[in-house]
């Protein structure tokens, strides 16, 4: 099976049922202007996977197969997050639900905050990453699925800057543009972002 296949089958699902992603995910695959129409999960009535990896790709695995199986389309899932390394790169795969309630931004971002208190240095940056990691399968028991990863590299401010964004996106430092992630436009954002990066990946694999 060609690894392009699912591009005749008319629809791909987006297993994702978060907000934020969905409105991401829809401008940059809008621009891609793919022969397929992208229907987020939630739309099928596909409720979220059980994530239960140990990795961002294994979960990303493991959603685009769930929202395969269900849907009887090929599925594409990403999974990201923000990994500190003074951390040992938590909060890495439980970023959603740091705090313990998934997807509360507010719970995750002061726990972070927190967790780093002891680490903050006068003067001194603490480095983080974004990691997005995008699978997509032809079908649910695909033996290849295609990965795609983006790193987006930056640091972790003392406080929320920025009202753009969802996530961690306010506590997202980017020295060399004086900025946070959650200051920048949607477009500035996608062009650079962890999740754009592996949607350029995607993208390329097209041609």
């Amino acid at each position: 099976m060609s690894s392009k296949d699912w591009l005749s089958q008319g629809t791909l699902v987006l297993a994702s049922n978060n907000k934020g992603k969905i409105v991401e995910f829809e401008k940059m695959f809008n621009d891609l202007k793919l022969p397929v129409e992208v229907i987020p999960q939630g739309k099928l009535d596909i409720e979220d996977a059980i994530e239960d990896g140990l990795s961002f790709v294994e979960n990303a695995i493991i959603k685009a197969r769930h929202a395969s199986k269900i849907s009887g389309k090929p599925a594409i899932a990403d999974d990201s997050g923000i990994c500190v390394p003074v951390l040992g790169g938590a909060p890495g795969i439980y970023s959603a639900r740091y705090a313990g309630e998934h997807g509360n931004d507010a719970l995750n971002n002061t726990k972070l905050l927190s967790e780093l208190q002891p680490y903050r240095k006068p003067g001194q940056a603490i480095d983080a990453m974004f990691v997005c990691v995008l699978a997509l399968v032809q079908h649910a028991d695909d033996p290849l699925p295609q990965i795609f990863q983006g790193i987006w590299k930056g640091q972790v401010l003392e406080a929320a800057r920025g009202e753009n964004g969802f996530g961690y996106d306010p506590l997202f430092w980017l020295p060399e543009l004086g900025i946070s992630s959650a200051e920048m436009s949607k477009e500035e954002k996608n062009k650079i972002s962890h999740r754009g990066q592996a949607m350029q990946l995607f993208k390329a694999s097209l041609s």
